[in-house]
């Protein structure tokens, strides 16, 4: 997408005390996954050819998470926070040999625009500093622009008062050269209240040398941190009203899209309808044309065109329903395929299955998967009638066109075609119930 290469630092070792949690702060989740997620989303538009994150405080669980959301990702670590000029450093040793433009991100910055990431990347100058026009600038760092570009970057707290008049302010997102980087981190200093190192200083030593410093700008909105709970619970209300404005502009019908929550890596075809309080968690799949009913509860799935999923229905990780399928209420499915045409009306598990092209599952239906150490697969063919309130004593298959009978325990496979009884013979006493009745109630006047 750029003439030069790009590759991504996204600092991510802060403890963010002010959060309250002994988790890391980048680990805390907005819109179903980790802050650091969307961070790492939003950089994906440019195609990097690296990306570093640096970790300090929860490193370990830290690199855990990014491991899922990223496999190709590294990790650096920075043993000590001294500040974010150090915390560059410390990534550059994975970019060794890299020449081109780093872009250096914040994991706790999640709502960072594609478009404006493309222009940090694409833009001619040196250094391209991040900044925004605050509403309130606050305590933020200034950015002093002059005819040749950025001339400095002034601390609040070092500001006179026409200084601090600028409402130009600087996100701390910052692009620069590799080489330039790996010239000039070492040279800043730590000669501050807090005796750390700060990226702020990189863009004054670079145009003392005579490179060419710019701002880029972007939207307020785009530059939010999340710093307490309190933002981080304003920063999901932000993200929810996007993802909705977004479905409904991409043709989805959302019934009530106030009680609709979306995840990061949500995706819904167009003429999908989504009924009022549902939830997608991460990685779900929803193709045109189907329908998920109210109050039901998604993640990890993929939903065929024609599907119907609900009310009341929960699908895990693992789930994939093939056209036309039906998935009625309180019906949960995990890891499990439903080829096209299947039904599951209401009242069922089934986890670790294949059910073949128009099978009917009846009420009750329960795969038992797990022998409390291992879990197994149940295999049912296509066109096969399970009666209601079978149990499926995996590992076991039921054949193509094959019938259980209802309140059956299904313990050995069943070959295509046949129907299969598993349950104790019924013994009939007459008149027993109500002298039992009548038994019991005496017993109780006593």
């Amino acid at each position: 997408m750029t003439e030069k290469p790009v590759a991504l630092i996204v600092l991510a070792a802060g403890q963010g005390s002010r959060m309250q949690s002994d988790l890391p702060k980048v680990l805390h989740r907005l819109g179903g996954l980790p802050l650091v997620a969307h961070a790492l989303a939003a950089g994906r538009v440019l195609e990097p050819q690296a990306v570093v994150v640096v970790a300090g405080h929860g490193a370990p669980a830290v690199a855990k998470a990014v491991a899922k959301l990223d496999p190709d990702a590294q990790i650096a670590l920075q043993d000590q926070q001294l500040g974010t000029a150090h915390a560059v450093s410390q990534a550059l040793p994975a970019l060794k040999g890299f020449e081109g433009r780093v872009i250096v991100l914040y994991g706790d910055t999640p709502f960072i625009g594609q478009e404006t990431l493309a222009s940090l990347a694409a833009h001619p100058a040196d250094v391209v500093v991040l900044g925004f026009e605050a509403a309130d600038p606050g305590r933020y760092g200034r950015l002093v622009t002059g005819p040749e570009g950025l001339e400095r970057i002034v601390e609040y707290k070092d500001a006179d008062e026409a200084t601090r008049a600028i409402r130009l302010v600087n996100s701390g997102v910052l692009a620069a050269d590799a080489a330039l980087l790996r010239a000039f981190l070492p040279r800043i200093g730590n000669r501050n209240a807090a005796g750390e190192y700060y990226l702020t200083d990189l863009p004054a030593l670079a145009r003392e040398a005579g490179h060419r410093v710019e701002v880029v700008t972007c939207d307020e909105a785009e530059t939010l941190g999340i710093n307490t709970r309190t933002e981080l619970a304003q920063a999901e209300a932000a993200f929810q009203a996007r993802a909705r404005a977004q479905a409904l502009e991409d043709g989805v019908t959302l019934a009530d899209p106030a009680t609709v929550w979306f995840a990061l890596d949500t995706c819904i075809g167009r003429d999908a309808v989504i009924g009022q309080n549902v939830v997608f968690g991460p990685g779900v799949t929803v193709e045109s044309g189907a329908e998920i009913l109210p109050f039901c509860h998604l993640e990890g799935c993929h939903v065929s065109a024609g599907a119907t999923v609900g009310p009341f229905a929960r699908l895990r990780p693992g789930a994939e329903l093939g056209g036309d399928v039906h998935v009625g209420n309180f019906v949960e499915i995990k890891n499990s395929v439903l080829d096209e045409g299947v039904k599951v009306g209401h009242l069922t598990y089934l986890g670790d299955a294949h059910i073949g092209e128009a099978t009917n599952i009846g009420a009750g239906t329960v795969t038992c998967n797990y022998d409390g150490v291992g879990k197994h697969r149940t295999e049912i063919g296509a066109h096969a009638f399970i009666g209601s309130d079978t149990m499926l004593v995996a590992p076991v298959r039921v054949g193509a066109r094959a019938m259980t009978g209802s309140g059956s325990v299904i313990t050995q496979d069943v070959p295509d075609d046949a129907l299969a009884l598993g349950r104790a013979q019924q013994v009939t006493k007459p008149g027993l119930a109500t002298r039992l009745m009548q038994a019991l109630r005496q017993k109780k006047g006593n």
